[in-house]
């Protein structure tokens, strides 16, 4: 990745919601950012990366917001909502503020996240349908129609005063996507973008689940530093040196009260790994955890969790029962996951079949020639 890519990677988020601040227009503000990029692709390689680039692109996009804004003879009219420094916000932050005013209870859930993503996490098509299990071209239809419901309600692209409460649950949702993203792809600045706003939204709401899912964030994100060999192949959880864990998020996780809802319990899973791993515990949460939100996602880490409790047929037999489940079909962590468990039970052809599958699901490179060396330790049927 070169450095401006990095750079509009790291500052995309809080550009367009700082310009749709000033425009109160989110395609004008979506124009001007990509404006701004332009002119960085075009003038940096020859002067170099400035010294604050995300001061170079907000003040050139700024400029070129306002300049649209008098060309279409609007001036006087949006004057009056250009917010200057100093005046009180009550969301005392663009990129958090964009999050909210993204997701407006007009358009539907997904297709709200899926928007939001797309603006403020700057994740391409594809991530995003990586993220809802879905495809491209589904998630690509659901931020168009986002953006459509929007449009035609003729809604203007603003923090509204009430009402945020109605919003949080959806905005808790973006920003553990973003995370997850981040997380599973070594995508620190995102971990540490969505760690960040965790923190603000806790400094703003009072709610057990806002706690919970920054305890979550910092407790997952604690274990980075030992979660990568010197391969850049992934460690297991128990494999990891806890020495190497980060200390400072691990115990500022662990000190923050927690409540019953879905991450809350996520929270309390990771608090048990964090204190050692209570495998009964951790399978009795994620019990706790399908009552509340069923997820095929959350049962196949069930039976893991099972299967580490009371042995790996338990384990398999949840797997096996989740084999048809359609949202599952293209996940590679179902086969691979079944993979292991039928290897412990000895029944490794079947072994060497599912890691085979496994690796065939998955677009990533290492991780498919990781799967294929697991199943080329078992012999073929």
């Amino acid at each position: 990745m070169n450095a401006i890519e990095r750079v509009w990677r790291d500052e995309a988020a809080r550009l367009v919601g700082a310009l749709v601040r000033i425009t109160r227009d989110l395609s004008l503000a979506e124009e001007m950012a990509q404006d701004a990029l332009i002119a960085a692709l075009e003038t940096w390689p020859l002067t170099g990366v400035p010294e604050k680039p995300g001061a170079w692109l907000m003040t050139t996009a700024r400029n070129r917001a306002l300049n649209a804004i008098k060309r279409a003879k609007l001036i006087e009219r949006k004057h009056a909502l250009l917010v200057e420094d100093g005046v009180y916000e009550p969301m005392p932050d663009d990129a958090l503020r964009l999050i909210f005013i993204a997701c407006h209870p007009v358009v539907a859930r997904e297709a709200r996240v899926a928007l939001t993503l797309r603006m403020v996490a700057g994740l391409t098509t594809s991530e995003i349908a990586r993220a809802f299990l879905s495809s491209e071209v589904a998630i690509g239809q659901r931020i168009t129609r986002a953006k459509k419901a929007i449009a035609d309600a003729e809604i203007p692209f603003e923090l509204p005063t009430e009402d945020l409460d109605a919003r949080l649950a959806s905005v808790l949702e973006v920003v553990y996507l973003v995370f997850n993203e981040g997380y599973s792809h070594l995508r620190e600045s995102l971990v540490d973008e969505a760690i960040r706003l965790g923190g603000l939204l806790s400094s703003l709401w009072d709610d057990p689940e806002v706690r919970g899912l920054h305890a979550l964030m910092l407790l997952q994100a604690s274990r980075i530093p030992a979660r990568i060999d010197d391969n850049g192949d992934p460690i297991l959880l128990e494999q990891q040196d806890r020495a190497k864990w980060d200390r400072a998020r691990l115990e500022a996780g662990l000190a923050i009260a927690v409540g019953d809802g879905p991450y809350s319990l996520q929270a309390k899973i990771a608090a048990s790994h964090a204190r050692g791993s209570d495998w009964t515990e951790i399978a009795a949460l994620y019990a706790q955890l399908m009552a509340i939100t069923p997820s095929p996602v959350i049962e196949l880490n069930r039976a893991l969790a099972v299967a580490k409790a009371d042995g790996p047929a338990a384990g398999l037999a949840i797997l096996d029962a989740l084999a048809h489940d359609k949202a599952l079909v293209s996940y590679h962590l179902l086969p691979a996951a079944r993979g292991d468990l039928l290897a412990q039970l000895g029944r490794f052809a079947e072994a060497r079949d599912a890691l085979e599958r496994a690796a065939a699901l998955t677009a990533d490179v290492r991780q498919r020639e990781r799967l294929l060396a697991r199943a080329a330790r078992f012999p073929s049927r």
